[in-house]
């Protein structure tokens, strides 16, 4: 086990989950709904968004969970098309912070770059060494983290996001949708552990963020 790849991924997982979940409260507020807000989930403080099993999960399993934000869907104009707003607010949001964390990265690279050839050996030393390349290693490693929980989070298979937005767009019968709930998380986690315990790349969620952090970073190759 590799500790200190984990510390390098705390951050990441920390700002992912919290800004995803805050997402979720705000778009629900915003289309007027203010129950997560009453229950305090319009915060960006990690300790009201954080399920502690899910995010030991996240670290250790590589998929994981946080605390569901709530809403009424009686409070909201459009229900259908609302609830797959709210839905889509989280797995967006960790796509926007992973392309904040890439252009941070390609703005170091970009300074680094301008020091090695403008002969500024001082300024050149001062970024390429210490705690610099550290520091832009887990903007790097948070930037992956949030484009998979991006991608994660579009599976439709209840109860993730996809599910909620893929539902939104069909007239289930409020039996079936909760039949399909009932039994999505349990086929979700076998799907998971499958693909953890074996070689079957079920879900190549891996293969896709790599392929986007490619796209910005093409001398880079996953592990």
């Amino acid at each position: 086990m590799n500790w200190q790849s984990i510390l390098n991924s705390l951050p990441g997982i920390i700002l992912g989950l919290t800004v995803h979940e805050c997402c979720h409260a705000w778009a629900a507020y915003r289309l007027g709904d203010h129950t997560a807000m009453e229950q305090g989930r319009l915060s960006f403080n990690p300790l009201k968004h954080i399920d502690l099993i899910g995010f030991l999960f996240l670290i250790f399993a590589g998929f994981g969970w946080a605390k569901p934000v709530q809403f009424n869907p009686e409070n909201l104009k459009s229900p259908r098309r609302d609830k797959a707003l709210i839905a889509a607010a989280g797995p967006a949001s960790n796509f926007l912070l992973a392309l904040i964390f890439i252009f941070m990265v390609k703005g170091y690279q970009a300074l680094l770059e301008y020091a090695y050839f403008s002969v500024s050996d001082t300024l050149y030393s001062f970024l390429s060494s210490g705690f610099f390349p550290h520091l832009v290693m887990i903007i790097l490693q948070a930037a992956v983290i949030n484009l998979g929980l991006f991608i994660f989070n579009l599976i439709p298979l209840p109860p993730l996001d996809g599910s909620h937005i893929v539902f939104s767009g069909l007239n289930l019968k409020p039996e079936t949708e909760r039949l399909i709930m009932k039994i999505g998380a349990p086929l979700l986690f076998i799907i998971l552990i499958i693909g953890n315990r074996t070689s079957l790349d079920i879900l190549p969620i891996g293969k896709l963020v790599w392929a986007i952090v490619g796209l910005f970073f093409p001398e880079l190759k996953a592990d």
